[in-house]
């Protein structure tokens, strides 16, 4: 009786929250719905062909509905194919961030708050930049692509909140990015089917470029998975998102460096070269620190040995020397990037959104600069806050060593500093997997710190936004207290 007596007083739950959810549904169905009538606004589709892509769509729904994890792994093996935008990635992700925002699987909490408000205020700043447009349509799908990117990154650091989703993420970005490495060296020396589709138009076809439409996106692709494994082989941990045998982990290493190598992209390179740097050296200050460098050693210098007898059968070291010089077009892109500052500053607002090639017949080559002249000198210093704050949580995470459900804080640190470097000489605005290395830090950034003697499978419960673990639950207080018989009623 007392029991019921109190929750006849219980307050009902507002709905609140379900409003919520199912407005954050509706934007993103119909953000999803504008970016696909732009897209394909002026291309022929067959009635065959579009009644496909639309049972498609509703098989896609139906199946995110059902098996929601399943839809996130296709949506993840698709990450490796962007020849074109928006990609067969970003409608899958698209469906899955609908369906979340309705079920309660958007777990924004779970992102820090400054990054939050980070990312909605570049959002605001890209929709104000839309006042000065020179291309509605080319502005809307850019926006489109700019806003979905950003509404994926918080919805995927909020689900990445298990071992188990941590793994999901890996393994479908180390099996795609192995295998794309793989069939695009074999397409660049060997003749194999389908071998001018895989190598593209993208100069000539004489450069790796995977699924993608452009080489200095594929070699990168490579690289945040690559420090990732490398991290794991040198300093294993509980629990490993990659289980695998020593011999398949090197095999692995040996085709991702190739496949970063026959990109012949110097921008990736470089890229690599300083994830590699920072991973060893936050990994060389930890506990056992000389044995993890020396098997560092070790396993680069196998993995090195291997690409220089690969690159002399293949006879590949001559065009390899060439792509390190100096190239003719960069006279060009120094020429766009310097036309892209004076642009910024004669617009405060910025000329809107992917409306650069309206004004200048060369890309910037350069994020910094098409953000200072798309969203003006504001929307830069956003976009700096963004980058600087997601360093700031990826240094911490390494100096705590908390790492992400098992991948390595080191590794991160080290891949976000490759990406920033790449971002001052290749547009990484619309990368996917830049977005989705910040969402691994900000996931990072979330859990709370492992105790003493407590190993990190043990350690899976989310950090209060200021780092502390929360607090056990405690059962909710009754109103009406019984009191004891008294001795009229025993």
């Amino acid at each position: 009786m007392t029991e019921l007596a109190a929750s006849m007083y219980l307050p009902r739950q507002s709905l609140l929250p379900r409003v919520w959810r199912l407005g954050a549904a509706a934007v993103a169905l119909g953000v999803l719905a504008l970016g696909l009538v732009d897209a394909f606004q002026s291309i022929e589709v067959s009635f065959a062909l579009a009644l496909a892509g639309g049972l498609a769509l509703t098989g896609l729904l139906l199946l995110t509905i059902r098996h929601f994890d399943t839809a996130v792994a296709i949506g993840l093996l698709l990450m490796g194919v962007v020849r074109f935008e928006p990609a067969p990635t970003d409608l899958v992700f698209a469906v899955v961030i609908a369906v979340a925002a309705i079920t309660g699987r958007f777990y924004l909490a779970r992102v820090p708050r400054l990054m939050r408000w980070i990312v909605a205020l570049l959002l605001i700043i890209n929709l104000l930049s839309l006042t000065d447009v020179v291309s509605g349509s080319l502005a809307i799908r850019f926006l489109f692509i700019t806003v979905y990117l950003a509404i994926f990154a918080l919805w995927l650091a909020g689900w990445v909140d298990s071992p188990r989703h941590a793994r999901m993420v890996a393994a479908t970005w180390l099996g795609v990015a192995v295998a794309s490495a793989v069939i695009s060296v074999l397409a660049l020396n060997v003749h194999i089917p389908g071998q001018e589709f895989i190598l593209g138009t993208k100069d000539n076809g004489e450069r790796a470029s995977g699924l993608f439409k452009d080489p200095n996106v594929f070699g990168p692709f490579l690289v945040p998975i690559t420090v990732i494994l490398l991290e794991q082989r040198i300093a294993p941990r509980v629990p490993q998102p990659l289980r695998l045998r020593a011999l398949t982990s090197w095999l692995c290493l040996v085709a991702l460096c190739v496949g970063v190598l026959f990109s012949y992209s110097r921008a990736a390179w470089a890229n690599l070269v300083i994830a590699f740097v920072v991973m060893l050296g936050v990994s060389s200050m930890r506990r056992a620190g000389a044995s993890r460098a020396l098997r560092a050693l070790i396993v680069l210098l196998a993995t090195g040995g291997a690409v220089l007898v690969l690159l002399s059968v293949t006879g590949a070291i001559g065009f390899l020397e060439h792509r390190a010089q100096l190239q003719g077009y960069d006279t060009q892109r120094f020429a766009a990037q310097s036309f892209g500052w004076k642009l910024g500053w004669a617009h405060p607002v910025g000329i809107g959104p992917g409306q650069f090639h309206a004004y200048f017949p060369v890309d910037p080559h350069s994020t910094f600069v098409r953000v200072f002249s798309e969203q003006g000198p504001f929307g830069l210093m956003v976009w700096i806050t963004l980058l600087f704050a997601t360093l700031v949580f990826a240094l911490r995470n390494a100096v705590l060593g908390r790492d992400t459900y098992g991948i390595g804080s080191a590794a991160l640190l080290g891949a976000w500093c490759g990406l920033i470097f790449n971002s001052t000489v290749v547009d990484t605005l619309h990368w996917r997997h830049l977005w989705v290395v910040a969402a691994l830090i900000w996931a990072g950034t979330m859990r709370a710190r492992p105790r003493p003697g407590e190993d990190a499978s043990s350690a899976g419960q989310l950090a209060r936004p200021n780092g502390r673990r929360p607090s056990p639950r405690r059962a909710p207080r009754t109103i009406v207290h019984p009191r004891p018989a008294s001795a009229r009623l025993r």
